[in-house]
């Protein structure tokens, strides 16, 4: 380790400050303007540096081996066509809250704002998407502004943190000196609840006779499931999540009522309509879950956890705000209520609409269906594997359908939708975990999209079961169509341009199967999970114009759910 006050180049500096801040691996691509971090990363051996093969799959990389682990994931690549083929992945990381610092190469400082070749405002491009970024002008500013780019992107809410490195300033030589502290002005985020809305909310909570728990993202951020656990069984309260806050309560147990919101289980929303005290507990009331907002859980008293204040009252006016991380609030909630509400009815009302309308599909017709694909998948590793999907019907199959036990099992690009997530995402989280297996889902339009990571995962031997539920269409796009757009389907079928998927993953190496046949899953998958030493893809041909149900059309409420498809006449 280097010590303070020695002196040290821009490139030194770099790396010095990655080593305390016990940085483990880079996810990069090289270029002209960073060439001297990469020569001196030539004989760095503290950490190891993955080479992508596209930097949108870098910024993915970095998210998934984040909401693996909790930790933050790092990008280096170089200027220009480099930086902005980042943008997609920070912002993904900007509405999913993750834990991302991406170092972009910039011209030097002199020619900035002259056109230079590779030369892109990326500062500009990215202010809003990122939580905070940076310009370093001057090489003595280096080690405090990485400092504090490691400080903003894993505190408070997380978020991504983008610092521009001038190739000059990398050139440069100053006194090294690591702050140990971070003092950032107007940055202090509140940990602990206020204890009168504490108070109150307890009594509010206590006094309920329909009380809910929607439980988002941030209980896992915060690493707050054991409290999450502890509050919910003391009080045998039910608990709906939020896409990102699955396995942040195990759906395999009876207080777990599943996702809400447009295709959450209808027994969720049933909830939520009729709730008549509604616990948020770090989610942010998006607009797939409230639908029409006039008309979200119109009689239930409001209480919202959230780290982040900004996110109070903004799309959801609340009855009660506590600022504070979610894992300290529980905790400190949970000490106020000395008794548990007396709740049998409305558990009994709850599971009339459990069997009112369960989740179901088509079984016995001897075609291949991705929610039986996904529930073979979920028995085989009792809902222990990190599954990491793309965007799309998979997507909501596997949030109906797998039975998540574990925080930080089920990682998915929700808040901006990035097809093209899941290849990447899911070889960043190979790097972190090695004792679950992990199974990249993509339909076969995102799975093209990162395809060409897959040499990143061969070359590394990591194995992941890429997993491609094969309909040949873009289906939730060929859904909407079919419900919502005159049944025009403009440019959503993929039938005639899909390549060969076996061949496809033959040619990067890995070994490949592809069946149509029901009968085929259990012992391909078998085959799969047997193989350890890199990765294994599978097609999965499955129907082409099945749909998720249930839906809640957009901006609707709970009363226009579908449940099924209806005759063209009594389509909304």
């Amino acid at each position: 380790m280097r010590s303070n006050n020695q002196k040290l180049s821009g490139a030194d500096i770099f790396f010095e400050c990655l080593r305390r801040e016990k940085v483990e691996y880079i996810f990069g691509y090289p270029g002209g303007a960073v060439l001297k971090l990469y020569e001196r990363l030539y004989d760095v051996d503290f950490l190891k540096h993955i080479l992508v093969r596209h930097e949108q799959g870098a910024t993915h990389m970095a998210e998934g081996y984040a909401k693996a682990t909790g930790k933050v994931g790092v990008v280096l690549v170089t200027s220009g066509p480099g930086a902005t083929n980042t943008v997609t992945g920070i912002a993904d990381a900007y509405m999913d809250s993750v834990p991302i610092v991406v170092f972009t190469g910039q011209v030097p400082s002199h020619l900035i704002g002259n056109d230079a070749f590779q030369e892109a405002d990326i500062v500009g491009i990215t202010r809003p998407i990122t939580k905070h970024n940076f310009l370093v002008r001057d090489i003595k500013e280096l080690a405090s502004i990485i400092r504090k780019a490691f400080y903003i992107a894993s505190t408070g809410r997380p978020g991504p943190v983008l610092v521009d490195l001038p190739k000059d300033v990398v050139n440069s030589v100053c006194e090294f000196s690591y702050p140990e502290k971070v003092e950032i002005r107007g940055y202090k985020p509140t940990l602990y609840g206020h204890q009168n809305q504490i108070k109150k909310a307890a009594d509010i909570i206590k006094k309920a006779k329909k009380p809910l728990l929607y439980v988002g993202g941030g209980v896992i951020m915060s690493g707050g499931e054991r409290e999450l656990r502890l509050f919910a069984k003391e009080n045998k309260f039910p608990v709906t999540m939020t896409l990102q806050g699955l396995g942040a309560y195990p759906m395999n147990e009876d207080l777990s009522l599943g996702m809400l919101g447009m295709h959450g289980t209808y027994w969720a929303n049933q909830a939520v309509n009729n709730c008549d005290v509604l616990v948020s507990l770090g989610a942010r009331f998006d607009d797939r879950v409230t639908g029409k907002i006039e008309a979200f859980a119109l009689n239930a008293y409001k209480i919202h956890v959230d780290i982040d204040p900004t996110c109070i009252d903004k799309n959801v006016v609340v009855d009660l705000p506590i600022v504070g991380d979610v894992k300290h609030v529980l905790a400190e909630l949970a000490a106020e209520i000395n008794e548990p509400p007396k709740i049998d009815e409305w558990w009994k009302q709850i599971q009339r609409w459990r069997e009112e309308c369960p989740l179901k599909y088509e079984k016995n017709d001897g075609k291949l269906r991705s929610e039986f694909v996904i529930e073979k998948l979920s028995e085989k590793t009792k809902g222990e594997a990190v599954i990491v999907t793309d965007v799309g019907q998979h997507q909501m199959w596997v949030a109906q359908y797998y039975k998540f036990t574990n925080p930080r099992s089920h990682l998915t690009s929700g808040g901006l939708g990035t097809m093209g997530f899941s290849v990447p995402a899911a070889i960043g989280a190979a790097f972190a975990i090695k004792d679950r297996p992990v199974i990249s889902i993509s339909g076969d339009g995102g799975f093209q999209m990162n395809m060409q990571e897959l040499a990143t995962a061969v070359y590394n031997k990591l194995p992941i079961k890429f997993i491609i539920i094969n309909n040949s269409f873009l289906g939730m796009v060929r859904q909407w169509q079919e419900l919502f757009h005159a049944e025009k389907y403009s440019f959503t079928d993929l039938s005639a341009s899909n390549p060969n998927f076996v061949k496809l993953g033959e040619a990067f190496g890995m070994k490949s199967f592809s069946t149509n046949n029901p009968f085929d899953v259990d012992d391909i998958l078998d085959e799969a999970f047997a193989v350890n030493d890199g990765p294994i893809l599978i097609e999965f041909k499955v129907v082409k114009e099945d749909m998720v149900f249930p839906i809640i059309p957009s901006g609707q409420t709970i009363k226009e759910m579908m449940t099924k498809r209806l005759d063209p006449k009594e389509m909304v």
